[in-house]
């Protein structure tokens, strides 16, 4: 096989791994666009619900962190993993919005790696002051079942799911801040 043609292929089986992005809007869950961004899916059934709660120990030193102790304020829980090349481009920009609307949004980063070395250094490395657990077992994403990483999902004030981002492309933290102002 020749190198171009491993490189094509290696790059395949990453887009594979992380999912392409993909956007669900609860007004309109089947809708589609053709400008390489599909919106399309339900949002795995969790548009419309309640979040499962959830609670840990942070692995970057923010202490214990739940869902159910932030009522009364816009979650984004994202779920991730070290392995994920779009996670790298999330991080920092989820940290912008997490210093901008801080005490009125909460980042609940949820790490799906196997192994819980190299969770807190790739926070660090990306930006990422918010909290972030490591999902042991995948309990978490059981309950949650995001489809590819990063997957980021956008609670209102009262914990109940509004938006579904799956994937990350570049410029989509613009979408996400509208959808957070929506909420505020």
């Amino acid at each position: 096989m020749t190198n171009s043609a491993k490189f094509l292929v290696a790059a395949a089986l990453t887009l594979v791994a992380c999912g392409g992005a993909e956007k669900t809007d609860p007004k309109n869950p089947s809708s589609s666009s053709s400008s390489g961004t599909s919106s399309a899916g339900g949002g795995g059934g969790l548009i419309g619900n309640p979040g499962a709660d959830f609670s840990g120990e942070s692995v970057n030193g923010q202490g214990k962190v739940s869902l159910s102790a932030n009522k009364g304020k816009v979650v984004i829980v994202d779920f991730w993993a070290t392995w994920c090349e779009p996670c790298k481009k999330s991080f920092p920009k989820l940290e912008e919005l997490n210093v901008k609307y801080k005490g009125n949004l909460v980042i609940i980063g949820v790490s799906e790696d196997d192994e819980k070395g190299g969770i807190a250094d790739f926070g660090k490395t990306h930006g990422a002051k918010f909290p972030l657990l490591w999902d042991d077992g995948k309990a978490i994403a059981g309950k949650w079942k995001p489809e590819n990483m990063p997957t980021t999902i956008i609670l209102d004030k009262t914990g109940v799911v509004k938006f579904v981002h799956k994937g990350y492309h570049d410029g989509e933290e613009v979408e996400i801040e509208k959808e957070i102002k929506g909420l505020l």
